[in-house]
């Protein structure tokens, strides 16, 4: 494993969050030339404020097309956390879990197929940590051409893969009421930050713990000052929900909880929206659990997390999906960032048997 951790480092090193588009692009670039020894073309849909988006493909043939899926970008600003260290169980730095370390993953294990290969490709987006904003349209019309797709990003502590994930949805509504004294003129006004409580307590009204719902105003904004009614406000929020049913219930209720007004002459206007759906765990998805357990001879853990990532997007889409398959670590998104070595040998191991199977039989 020496090699692929020097890999590793040399990418690690290399600074790519999200909003710095040649450092993202560097790495892409790093990843260009890796694929193209081992014979992949590229793709790159080429962007102007962010890194480019990269599909790596390989010629197809009759049978099952797979899907790998990965991304560039991380979440710290050039100049903070950008070292690169390990010991004798840990290696520690930006992206060591989520997801440069995944997304070497997934190379090793293509690396690691000992004939030409076909059917299989992987996407590596550039936007992911702030919502896959750009990439989410291509990433799902990408996702219509496989059967199946696995997801490098970290896996869970006693490597589990991932079956389900939460759908997430960020909305905004303001409120329009009217301004005046409220010591000359108190009754003339008509208070939007008293309409924006109400909504506010309506809304976290909502969350549904055990169906495992969440609804959080984060923000409320509005007023001018003690001595004026408030003429605005505005409530920043979000959801989470883990089944369809659920997302459909709190969008109706959000609907009519923006449509009525609790204070009189208070007008509200909603914008916003899901972001990433959900990913439900499924039939399709546990059949292919049992598919990987035959023929590696391992067991696989399963969990639902909260957190969203490009999963979403692609189970939406309606292909089988499973994530997860980068190594275990913690502290992402923190300077405490850190991937355990040995879960790396474990993954590669498990995705090296599995392709090659996959590939024995077309």
């Amino acid at each position: 494993m020496k090699l692929f951790f020097e890999d590793l480092k040399k990418i690690v090193k290399i600074n790519s969050y999200t909003k710095n588009k040649s450092g993202v692009d560097r790495v892409g670039e790093v990843f260009q030339n890796w694929f193209k020894e081992i014979g992949f073309e590229v793709n790159i849909y080429k962007r102007e404020l962010i890194g480019n988006h990269l599909l790596f493909s390989t010629p197809k043939k009759l049978g099952k097309k797979i899907l790998f899926l990965g991304h560039l970008d991380t979440v710290f600003p050039q100049g903070e956390f950008e070292e690169y260290k390990e010991d004798e169980n840990w290696i520690y730095g930006a992206g060591v879990c989520d997801m440069k370390g995944g997304d070497l993953v997934a190379l090793q294990v293509l690396r690691n197929q000992e004939s030409s290969i076909y059917n299989i490709d992987m996407l590596l987006v550039s936007d992911e940590e702030t919502g896959s904003d750009d990439s989410k349209l291509i990433t799902k019309e990408i996702a219509k051409n496989y059967d199946e797709c696995f997801v490098f990003e970290a896996a869970g502590k006693n490597l589990e893969v991932v079956t389900g994930r939460k759908g997430v949805g960020t909305f905004f509504v303001d409120i329009t009421g009217k301004a005046s004294h409220s010591g000359v003129r108190y009754e003339d006004g008509i208070n939007a930050n008293l309409e924006a409580s109400y909504k506010l307590q309506k809304l976290q009204a909502l969350t549904d713990l055990q169906k495992g719902s969440t609804i959080n105003v984060g923000k409320i904004e509005g007023g001018v000052g003690a001595n004026t009614i408030s003429p605005y406000a505005h409530l920043t929020f979000e959801i989470r929900y883990e089944t369809y049913e659920e997302r459909d219930r709190i969008l109706n209720s959000i609907n009519e909880i923006v449509a009525t007004s609790y204070v009189d002459g208070t007008k509200s206007v909603l914008s916003g929206g899901i972001q990433r759906d959900v990913m439900q765990e499924n039939n399709s998805q546990l059949r292919l659990i049992k598919e990987i357990e035959s023929v590696t001879n391992e067991t696989i853990l399963k969990e639902k997390r909260g957190g969203v990532s490009d999963a979403n997007l692609v189970a939406s889409s309606g292909v089988t999906t499973l994530d997860g398959f980068g190594p275990f670590g913690d502290g992402d998104h923190t300077i405490y960032e850190r991937a355990l070595k040995s879960s790396f040998t474990q993954r590669i191991n498990l995705m090296t048997k599995y392709i090659k199977n996959h590939q024995s039989t077309l």
